[in-house]
Formats: C-alpha cells, sequence, structure tokens
C-alpha cells in the first residue's frame, strides 16, 4: 500500500503533468490573494469615518478656517464656514421641480367642458366686472404660477402655496419654495409676491404685473403641516435630509424646561471662563463647537451663553463690542433643533430653584487636560469647565487636542448660518434676477502695502480689471462687485462695459424701516440692532458666492499670494 501511494504521488511529478500543476498552483495563488484583498477591503470598510471638516488637528486650524477658495477676505475678518457650507448642492436632486406643462396640465384635466365654463363666466360676470378677485379659484392659481414661471426663468420651482387675497380686490399673494438653476448651495428659498391681476370686458384675467421680493406678505405664514398648494412629487423621499430654507418664518425662542422633574433628570456641561471672548467669529466657533463636540460625547444638554462679544475686527467703533446675540450670526432654531442646548440665565434660575431641594451635583473641572473619556462615567447632574486667565491655555478649544481629536467629533452640521441675514442675500440676488457675475476685489491695507504685495494696486486697478476681465465676463452683464473698497466711485470705469452693483446699494433691506430691523429689534428686547461689520463682510461674500462667475483675487486678479510675498504654496486653499 505505501509502495502504491508513493508511486501514485511521484507521477503528479511527471514532465507531462507540469504544465497542469503549474496552473493549479497558480490558481491558489490568485484566489488566496482575493480572499485577502476582500478582507482587508471589509476591516476598511468596517472602521473607516468620513472626515469631519471641521475636525482637525490643532495645528491646521489656521489653514482650515482661512482658507476658503470661494472668498479671499481678509483672513482674519472672512466668513466661517458652517454646517451647510459642507451640504453637497445635489441633496435637492431628489426634488423634480415644476415647469410650464405641469401647470397645463391641470389646467386640461381641470377643463371638462371648456365651452360651457367659458359662456358661464361671460354671463355671471356682466355688470360685474369691478367685482373682486376670487383668488381660491384653481384658474387663478393655475394662472398666477403660469405666470411666475414664464416670468422667473432663472429659478427652479418646487412648491407653490395657495394664493390669498392681497392688498385689494385686484391683488392676489402667493408664496414658492425655490432654487436658482446654478445654485451652488444645498438650501432651498421662498419667495412669497403680489400679482396685480386685471379682467377683461369678456371677463378673462390675466396677470399684469407681480411685485419686488417679498411683497406678498400675506401669504408668507401658514398653519403648520398645511399642505402647499401644488408641489411636483419628489423622485425620491427626503426623510432624515435637512436643508436650510431661506425665507421661512424663524422662531429662535429660547427653549424652556418644562418641569423640575424633566430638569433634575438631566444631565449637564457649561463651560465658564476662559480668553476666547472678543476673539475672531473663526476662533469663537472652533471653541464653541469642541464644547457642543464634549456634550454630545457625554450626552448631556450643553449650557451655553447666547451674549457673545463681537471682536473689534467687525465692529464700527473698532472696539470690542459685549451683549451681541447669538442669533444674531446664527441659525439657533436649527441649534435646537439638531442639539441638546440651554441658555445660560434659564439653567441658572432652574439650578438655583431646585438644586438644595432636588440634591443634584456639581463636578467642578479646572484643568483642560481632563478629558472627556475621564468625564464618561461622572453621575453629577452638572460639570463645569472652569477656564482661567492664560492664555492660549485657557481657550475652550484646548479640551479638544492631544488624544481627545479622535474622539469627540465637532458637530459642525448643527450651525448654520442666520436665515435672517441669507433673507437679505436671497433678496440682492432676487433684485439681480438670479442672473449675475460676480467678482471679489480685496484692496484696502493690503494694496497699500508693496512690499507683501507689489502688483495688487495695480493689478485691481480700474484699467487693468476692465483688460483682466474682458475675457471672463460677457459686456453688459450685471456685475456685483464684492470688496473692501470703501468707496466704490473708485470702479466707476467698469460702468462703461458692466452694470455695477454693490452691497450698499441695497441698504433698504436693514435700515430702520426694514423687515429685518424690525425682527432684530423684537429679538433684541426692543432695542435696535446695528448691521455690523462681521453682518456685511457674511452678506457681502454669500452674495459673490451666488453669482454664476465668480472671479476671484488672488486666483484670478492678481500673480500676488493672498498672505504676501512667498506664501502663495501655504496660502493656496
Amino acid at each position: 500500500m505505501l509502495g502504491r501511494y508513493s508511486l501514485s504521488r511521484t507521477g503528479n511529478f511527471r514532465p507531462e503533468n507540469l504544465g497542469q500543476n503549474a496552473l493549479a498552483l497558480i490558481g491558489n495563488l490568485c484566489f488566496t490573494m482575493f480572499v485577502i484583498g476582500v478582507l482587508i477591503f471589509t476591516i476598511i470598510a468596517a472602521t473607516y469615518e468620513p472626515e469631519d471638516p471641521l475636525f482637525h488637528p490643532s495645528t491646521k486650524i489656521t489653514t482650515f478656517l482661512t482658507s476658503n477658495s470661494n472668498a479671499t477676505f481678509k483672513s482674519d475678518n472672512t466668513v466661517v464656514k458652517t454646517g451647510e457650507d459642507f451640504m453637497a448642492a445635489n441633496q435637492t436632486a431628489f426634488a423634480t421641480f415644476i415647469n410650464i406643462t405641469d401647470v397645463e396640465n391641470i389646467t386640461e384635466n381641470a377643463e371638462s367642458d371648456s365651452k360651457t365654463v367659458a359662456t358661464a363666466e361671460v354671463t355671471s360676470c356682466e355688470g360685474s366686472l369691478d367685482s373682486p378677485i376670487d383668488c381660491k379659484d384653481p384658474e387663478v392659481f393655475h394662472m398666477m404660477m403660469r405666470a411666475a414661471i414664464e416670468q422667473f426663468k432663472d429659478i427652479h420651482f418646487y412648491r407653490f402655496g395657495k394664493p390669498v387675497r392681497g392688498s385689494n380686490d385686484s391683488s392676489c399673494d402667493m408664496a414658492w419654495r425655490f432654487r436658482p438653476k446654478d445654485g451652488k448651495a444645498a438650501a432651498f428659498y421662498k419667495d412669497y409676491r403680489r400679482f396685480a391681476i386685471s379682467r377683461s370686458e369678456n371677463c378673462t384675467l390675466s396677470v399684469v404685473g407681480i411685485g419686488d421680493y417679498h411683497t406678498g406678505g400675506n401669504a408668507r405664514k401658514r398653519k403648520k403641516n398645511q399642505k402647499a398648494g401644488f408641489e411636483k412629487k419628489p423622485q425620491k423621499q427626503d426623510q432624515g435630509i435637512s436643508l436650510p430654507v431661506v425665507g421661512e418664518a424663524v422662531n429662535d425662542t429660547l427653549p424652556v424646561v418644562e418641569s423640575e422633574s424633566s430638569f433634575s433628570r438631566g444631565k449637564y456641561l457649561i463651560y465658564v471662563g476662559g480668553g476666547d471672548r472678543c476673539k475672531s467669529m473663526n476662533h469663537y466657533l472652533w471653541s464653541f463647537l469642541c464644547a457642543m463636540g464634549e456634550a454630545q460625547y457625554l450626552n448631556r444638554t450643553l449650557v451655553m451663553d447666547l451674549k457673545i462679544c463681537l471682536s473689534s475686527i467687525y465692529s464700527s467703533s473698532n472696539q470690542d463690542e459685549e451683549g451681541k446675540d447669538f442669533r444674531f450670526y446664527f441659525d439657533f432654531e436649527h441649534l435646537r433643533e439638531s442639539a441638546s442646548v440651554l441658555d445660560k440665565d434659564q439653567f441658572w434660575t432652574d439650578w438655583n430653584k431646585w438644586q438644595k431641594k432636588d440634591g443634584l451635583g456639581l463636578n467642578l473641572v479646572e484643568d483642560f487636560r481632563v478629558t472627556p473619556m475621564k468625564l464618561a462615567s461622572i453621575k453629577d447632574t452638572l460639570i463645569m469647565r472652569k477656564f482661567g486667565s492664560v492664555e492660549p491655555d485657557n481657550y475652550w478649544y484646548r479640551v479638544c487636542e492631544g488624544e481627545t481629536e479622535s474622539v469627540v467629533h465637532r458637530p459642525w452640521h448643527s450651525i448654520w448660518k442666520s436665515r435672517r441675514l441669507m433673507d437679505i442675500v436671497s433678496a440682492i440676488a432676487s433684485r439681480l434676477n438670479w442672473d449675475y457675475d460676480a467678482v471679489h476685489i480685496e484692496r484696502g491695507e493690503k494694496a497699500r502695502n508693496r512690499e507683501l504685495w507689489p502688483n495688487l494696486a495695480t493689478d485691481t486697478s480700474p484699467d487693468t480689471l476692465i483688460s483682466t476681465l474682458r475675457d471672463k465676463i460677457e459686456d453688459g452683464r450685471s456685475l456685483y462687485i464684492a470688496t473692501n473698497e470703501p468707496d466704490t466711485s473708485f470702479f466707476d470705469p467698469l460702468k462703461d462695459k458692466y452694470s455695477t452693483h454693490f452691497l450698499n446699494e441695497y441698504k433698504d433691506l436693514w435700515d430702520e424701516n426694514s423687515e429685518w430691523n424690525s425682527e432684530m429689534t423684537k429679538l433684541n428686547n426692543g432695542n435696535p440692532v446695528e448691521f455690523d461689520g462681521y453682518m456685511r463682510v457674511s452678506v457681502d461674500t454669500e452674495v459673490f458666492l451666488r453669482g454664476k462667475k465668480q472671479i476671484e483675487t488672488f486666483n484670478d486678479l492678481t500673480n500676488d499670494c493672498k498672505d504676501g510675498i512667498n506664501t502663495c504654496s501655504t496660502s493656496a486653499s
């Protein structure tokens, strides 16, 4: 038996079998490599986490927050990126827009006997040409939709609200939700306009005029969960996707604790003191998001101070200004819907009321090197991080450095820009019919410092700009100029080729008679709110970003480096 077995094994290595053996060996090796590759891929897929756009090592903070290919405003005065900036614009692709044929098909289906209807119209309106327009009439609704779609050719309509009576018997107000056709931001916009409607002698109705942006105030508000008048059904559901809607009524009232029992059962985190106040908005948000990240990691409610200090770099007085409200600059309604937060004043009122009675514990932490991981087992109701007076060790964001960087993720998606400010942006873009190009021209101190920026002054002079823009922007186009040049008449020579526009042309959108001023005054307990430097730069930047073409200072107009001579490699976005 042994001899036969040996002969059999030896036979496999005969010369005539070598080819088969080699093929078998190669096949086995390939299969083994395939299995190993699948195993490695599976491990990577299971452990991979997408990079948090605001989650970078501390050494990358400055590079990330100040590098922005979309806006080259002064690095310490730029608008900080917020959650909606990181959303892909195609997130709105699930919604199908409404076109003129959709409205025509509805009208045709509704008119089963057009001759009978027409005759009835003539008979019923003889002698009553001045009777009020019935804004609830479906035919009036369809006529208004057609007029809007035909007039505003540079936007996609997603939803129309039912018309309501306007300011008189011959006008109707209607709202709609839309996106600009070339929009790059993942957001919806809401507009509501007043339609002037005329009735001819043969009783035919027609739209003779459509008001400016947000003129149809009667159509602005609608009851919660009320269905829209007409919308194109989405091709796939948008569940789980939260997108900003600019133009809706904002509800940024402060959250309150419903009862003593709910307060006492809660767990809270608060940051006290530190050197973060009156720093740039970039610095403020980087630290604030660290606190939010730790609160979410510990499954606690963040107790936040809504009163912030505006840095002197943004104020008209060139002094740090206390008492500004978080809601002036950011969307608090979205914040409280996406995270658990409580106003500091409200918290301490409730704490003083029930702390002794319910035996609520406080755990004080005075060293930022005490990591969130070490606090995870704390049972006390309140964890208070207290920061000293020595900078930079008293910056809040120090908590998120070191080993914590891989554990605590800043919830950047919870911070959106103020929708009231974005409404001003939308109003400006609407006045330009969402059909304009934009150029950012940075001058100021940089143009005067020829040692660091030797060519900037010349490259941004009117004569050079006309030559540079010739091949980039067509003659006659509306051109929005975002600039820190205080005297905009400096750019008057460009008017020969373009229809130029600047931020200050739209002061009525934030002056004492504006809707923005009215809402901000109510928010600020009856005190007027200044349209400060950060708001100006924020609006200027966002209008620039909505231009169909965007021409940058340091990317397109000059070869000088954004941060000065010999820094192009480090300052590139």
